[in-house]
């Protein structure tokens, strides 16, 4: 058993180690549950043995010294962190701390989400901004202004009335999920550095010591505090908020003024429900007094303020051992390796499997079975394995390590596996022989989005494969009650469904029938401009590659793809067959080229009251409009119904005008 006084020397070591690779590398090696636990049982440790507890501790720090590559800036107020609490009892204790010391019965509290990214401090002199600094270590940080001048939702100049003569904005640098998502896309595709999560890449974007890198990332900034004032402000936190928002600094949407501790616990209950829909990641939720009369009566412990606390949600990162790796076979023969990981509660959902994504991404992690790993499961997204955990202990023996070998032939229909000198990830050259394929395919065939076949579950498709009833997707169209009611869990009432479902998927149109054939790289958007340029099957079937190129949304990558799979005879067959079997559509309806919207581009998003999000691009494209799936500095309008999200906090943050379904039916001259 290791003694409290060896323990309390691990733990400083490791957290000292964690702290540095953390705030100066940007590559934590530990999940910040792991670090939270870690430091909680140090700080019980020092305070059951203080003969062993000393002032260099991490307990005693904020953050990390300033790097030496920038200059460092001192902050004329510290920027000290926040004290956190884990359960719905330690924000109670919180609460009864403040009231106790304040001698109330209740407090108003701010309630704003915790954005986990980096800390930043801008200077306003006169209004204008004059320098922008990280956290670093509480005490001072690195200069990033130039940095911090790219960031598109940075005012580099207040607008309004009674502006400060000098004031300290504080605030939190982001990456918005879908943006992050796509950075670290295009970043294995060029095989340059993935990031382990948005607050990394968020961090190492603003210590890029050439700006013009951080120009090119999709960072955000939002104001949640003020440091030094020389001016007059409001007296509470809420109302200072609000002061910056009218300058023109972004704060959060979500912020919230309660009254009383069960109102906070409400408040983190209802965030909660939303975490994984929110265009950003967020960690917990702080709770401030919202007075900063009060605020300065209750003041401060050594490292953080008594009036706040950082009531923290589940981890979405945690630490586990990888077990084993299994591989699976995707629509387009793509083999994706996936960790077998040791069950782990990850953002109150247990994981057993994570993706690895490929080959290169294993070697760049230098991941062998065995390894405890960090996980990290946000939102939708698959939970993936980030990095490596080193061993708290390096004395310790070394865990069983195996190295991961990646399958000669596919692992599930034996064929040969081969790698294009172009891309990442290798692929089954069986095409729909194979059967992993072959499921994939009719999975995507009959997604909503595409043929929209209700019934066909993952659950029947194994079965219709397995039985040998469906060896194409065109066998599909030819399955009757019979065959299906001898399946498990098929009785008759729902072999008849699944029967009316394929007669009713018999009638499509033509992008939705190009959609579902999962040509590589072909989504909706591309699949509506090849129906609308080709306008029949048979025209798409002889164009040639630089013909494609012509298409709107097709590159020369796409353009290779589709050309491959229209010049192959099997799928060609397919086709027929598919004709053959009744598959049908009617005239495409090609969209105007001097009507009103001629040279807009509309995204639509939320839900519509009045119409399908479909229906509504259809006829914005019939007004000469074209429409897109997501929004872009060429965005000219987004239709945002109920339920819109990260799409419309990105046309507000790129000032694209958002429209609601009314203004909408104005648009196409319907009636209200």
């Amino acid at each position: 058993m290791t003694s409290p006084e060896k323990e309390i020397s691990l733990l400083k070591e490791a957290l000292l180690r964690w702290s540095q690779a953390y705030f100066e590398q940007d590559d934590p090696e530990v999940p910040d549950l792991e670090y939270d636990a870690a430091m909680r049982r140090l700080q019980a440790l020092e305070a059951a043995h203080p003969e062993w507890a000393t002032a260099d501790s991490p307990t005693q720090r904020v953050g990390s010294a300033p790097l030496a590559a920038f200059q460092a800036v001192a902050h004329r107020l510290p920027m000290l962190s926040l004290d956190n609490a884990f359960s719905d009892k330690e924000l109670v204790d919180f609460d009864r701390r403040v009231t106790e010391k304040l001698q109330v019965d209740v407090v108003e509290y701010c309630c704003e989400p915790k954005l986990d990214g980096v800390a930043v401090s801008l200077a306003y002199q006169a209004g204008q901004l004059v320098q922008a600094a990280t956290r670093g270590d509480g005490s001072s940080g690195e200069d990033v202004t130039e940095n911090v001048r790219t960031i598109a939702n940075v005012a580099l100049q207040l607008e309004g009335d009674n502006i400060p003569a000098y004031l300290e904005v504080r605030g939190e640098i982001v990456i918005p999920r879908m943006a992050f998502e796509r950075l670290n896309a295009r970043a294995r595709e060029s095989g340059d550095k993935v990031f382990a999560n948005p607050r990394n890449a968020a961090a190492g974007s603003l210590r890029q010591l050439d700006s013009r890198v951080a120009a090119r990332r999709p960072l955000s900034f939002t104001a949640y505090s003020v440091g030094v004032v020389e001016g007059q402000l409001p007296s509470s936190h809420s109302e200072v908020l609000r002061s910056l928002k009218r300058w023109g600094l972004p704060i959060s949407e979500y912020m919230e003024t309660v009254s009383g501790v069960a109102a906070c616990g409400d408040y983190f209950s209802r965030l909660g429900t939303q975490r994984d829909a929110l265009p950003f990641d967020i960690d917990g939720i702080v709770f401030k007094v919202n007075d900063l009369g009060l605020q300065e009566r209750l003041g401060f412990v050594s490292r953080a303020p008594r009036w706040a606390i950082a009531r923290k949600f589940p981890a979405q990162e945690v630490g586990t051992r990888l077990l084993g790796v299994d591989f699976q076979v995707g629509r387009t023969g793509a083999i994706t390796p996936v960790a077998r990981l040791e069950p782990v509660l990850v953002a109150g959902v247990t994981v057993s499997n994570a993706t690895l994504h490929n080959a290169d991404e294993i070697h760049r992690l230098g991941l062998k079975i065995g390894d405890r790993v960090i996980i990290r499961r946000a939102g939708d997204v698959i939970p993936q394995v980030v990095s490596v955990v080193p061993e708290l202990d390096a004395d310790a023996p070394p865990h069983n390590r195996e190295s991961i070998v990646f399958p000669a032939s596919c692992p599930a229909c034996g064929s040969s596996v081969e790698r294009a000198a172009d891309e990442a990830v290798m692929r089954c050259g069986a095409g729909l022989e194979c059967n992993a394929q072959l499921k994939a395919a009719i999975r995507h065939f009959a997604s909503r989005k595409a043929l929209d076949i209700e019934g066909l579950g993952d659950k029947l498709i194994e079965q219709l494969v397995d039985e040998g009833l469906v060896q194409s997707l065109n066998d599909l169209f030819h399955l009757n009650v019979g065959q299906l009611q001898g399946l498990e869990r098929m009785g008759v009432k729902s072999s008849e469904n699944v029967v009316e479902a394929l007669l009713r998927a018999r009638s499509t149109s033509f992008a939705r029938f190009i959609y579902s054939l999962g040509i590589r790289e072909v989504g909706e958007a591309t699949a509506r401009a090849l129906a609308v340029h080709f306008l029949d099957l048979d025209s798409l079937l002889i164009a040639t590659t630089e013909e494609l190129e012509g298409v709107d949304d097709v590159g020369p990558v796409v353009a290779d793809h589709i050309k491959a799979y229209t010049s192959n005879p099997l799928n060609q067959e397919l086709l027929s067959c598919l004709i053959e079997s009744g598959i049908t559509w009617p005239a495409v309806q090609v969209d105007s080229d001097d009507g009103p919207l001629t040279g807009m581009l509309w995204v639509v998003t939320g839900k519509l009251l009045t119409m399908s999000r479909d229906e509504a691009e259809a006829k914005l494209r019939a007004l000469g409009a074209k429409t897109a799936a997501s929004v872009s500095s060429k965005t000219t309008t987004v239709v945002a119904g109920p339920g819109a999200g990260s799409k419309k906090k990105k046309a507000e943050a790129l000032n694209i005008p958002v429209v609601d379904e009314e203004e909408l039916i104005r648009t196409l001259g319907g009636p209200l």
